[in-house]
């Protein structure tokens, strides 16, 4: 069963219900002290702000606090009806969870293909359908930014003019390359992600520049990826190259001889099917779960209905509601693999550190109304829907299952979101409470808003108000629906607000795990 029971929230007046068995309240606007709270027969002991929680019984020390009926931890103490409760008075405590993997798995119903929703797409030779045409300038290690970044400055927008029907030249810097170990996980993720975006469907063509006596050689990552140079894959190192000076006026002479042909494509109707969505959210807060990410999961399960795919990340993120997914995995092997996927963050990785998965948020998070992460996590999650898990990966693995699947990855979202593209994403959707101003190239991001007051504030960064659903003026269902026709309209070529802006130059960011030395 669905941790969403969309019969059984109450969103009218000062606060909200979200489940018939939860000992919880959430604030809709601020509550004065000494306010009765319609329908649970309290009062507020003190004020509360919006997006947090009040007791709306007598609670025990120890008893578990339940938001839609799923536990978000503990009570540290007694404390009566009408408290508001937060971090200062939930304990953050470990308990046991039923995996119960495949127990709640139903078969996804996905419409025949003359049913389903169509974009305006660009067929590429290999059958993929891109959503943006870039070209791309990739770098293999830091020591080559300065010029990977020159490169793609060059070809400002009135440098591009001529070709339309181009998005941009990007570069893809990062911070490591070298310094690293030479094999293992370390290398094999990083050249993974540069993989993926070399491949990526909206890299048209790209070039690839390395330093020349780095640990990440060009000749490895091509040979370890199965890369084959050609006409639309070109690269060189600057020590061949003759310098700094000599490697950009190259670069920019290869990218002007790929630009004719990267714009020498049209748009055309595509099955909904080609489209797959990185699922991100950032500067969450307390109507995360209740607007924003719900109705992205509602809008996932229209899209994989449809036949597309929709990637759920941020490991430590779901950490606490590991189990609904679980539940809803489509095999043993599936659920197994998630399991194993939080027991190397919990028992490795970041064993005795101060990190999220460990309980602690970040401040925006905690002054968003967030008390831990198992809070946190039971928004996060709803992001995907209340479809099957089709499959789980690794970080920057291609992916290449249909409909709704886990991609591990920190909850960083810039580096999330590089995986997720890497591993073919083609629309980022990025809820946020608090405003995030987020944009990815070669990929557009759409950013929703949990609340109308947030909307209001950063208008020029927000694609959609999901807090109309508080507002009362959209049904969750009804913003469903709508995100969903917003991301076709998006796959076709409309800007988002990032895009607008120029947001996304900078966000490249792979995972760096390993020692630096």
């Amino acid at each position: 069963m669905s941790i969403i029971d969309l019969s059984a929230k109450r969103l009218n007046g000062p606060v909200i219900r979200l489940h018939p068995n939860d000992n919880v309240v959430v604030a809709r606007i601020p509550v004065e002290a000494g306010t009765s709270i319609p329908g649970e027969n309290i009062l507020a002991r003190e004020a509360v702000q919006p997006g947090y929680k009040i007791a709306t019984r007598h609670l025990r020390k120890g008893e578990p606090i339940l938001k839609y009926n799923v536990t978000i931890g503990f009570a540290a103490d007694d404390m009566p009806a009408g408290t508001m409760l937060h971090g200062h008075n939930i304990a953050f405590t470990e308990f046991d969870r039923d995996y119960a993997i495949g127990a709640d798995y139903e078969p996804l119903a996905v419409l025949p293909p003359e049913q389903r929703a169509t974009f305006m797409g660009i067929k590429r030779a290999d059958g993929r359908v891109a959503t943006r045409n870039y070209i791309g300038i990739v770098s293999t290690v830091n020591c080559s930014a300065t010029v990977v970044q020159n490169i793609a400055d060059h070809f400002t927008a009135e440098r591009l003019a001529e070709y339309p029907n181009v998005d941009g030249v990007a570069a893809f810097t990062h911070q490591t390359g070298c310094g690293m170990e030479l094999s293992g996980e370390p290398m094999q993720l990083l050249r993974r992600t540069l993989a993926g975006y070399i491949r990526h469907p909206n890299i048209a063509g790209v070039l690839v520049i390395g330093l020349g006596c780095e640990r990440n050689q060009i000749a490895g990552l091509m040979a370890e990826q199965g890369l084959q140079g050609g006409p639309h894959l070109r690269h060189y190192s600057m020590q061949e190259m003759g310098g700094t000076r000599k490697s950009i006026e190259a670069g920019i002479a290869m990218v002007k001889e790929m630009l004719a042909e990267a714009n020498a494509v049209t748009r055309e109707p595509c099955s909904a099917e080609h489209i797959m969505v990185g699922l991100q959210c950032g500067g969450s807060d307390g109507f995360s779960s209740i607007t924003a990410n719900p109705a992205l999961g509602h809008a996932m399960d229209i899209l994989t209905r449809h036949g597309g795919t929709a990637i759920l990340s941020e490991t430590p993120e779901i950490y606490g509601v590991e189990h609904t997914l679980t539940r809803r995995a489509a095999s043993q092997a599936i659920g197994d693999k998630l399991i194993e996927r939080i027991r190397w963050w919990k028992d490795e990785y970041a064993l005795g550190r101060d990190t999220q998965i460990n309980g602690v948020v970040s401040p925006g998070n905690q002054a968003g109304g967030l008390a831990n992460i198992f809070e946190k996590s039971l928004g996060a999650s709803m992001k995907g829907g209340t479809g099957p898990l089709m499959d789980v990966y690794k970080y920057a693995e291609p992916v290449t299952t249909k409909g709704f699947v886990f991609m591990d990855s920190p909850g960083f979202d810039p580096v999330s979101a590089t995986g997720q593209i890497a591993g073919g994403a083609n629309v980022i959707c990025f809820t946020t409470g608090r405003g995030s101003m987020f944009g990815s190239k070669p990929v557009p991001s759409i950013k929703l808003a949990t609340n109308t007051p947030m909307y209001r504030r950063l208008e020029e960064d927000m694609d959609i108000n999901c807090g109309e659903i508080l507002d009362g003026t959209a049904s969750l269902q009804e913003m469903g629906q709508r995100i969903f026709e917003v991301i076709l309209r998006i796959a076709s070529g409309e800007q988002t607000k990032s895009e607008d802006l120029g947001v996304g130059k900078h966000e490249f960011a792979p995972w760096i795990i390993g020692i630096t030395g």
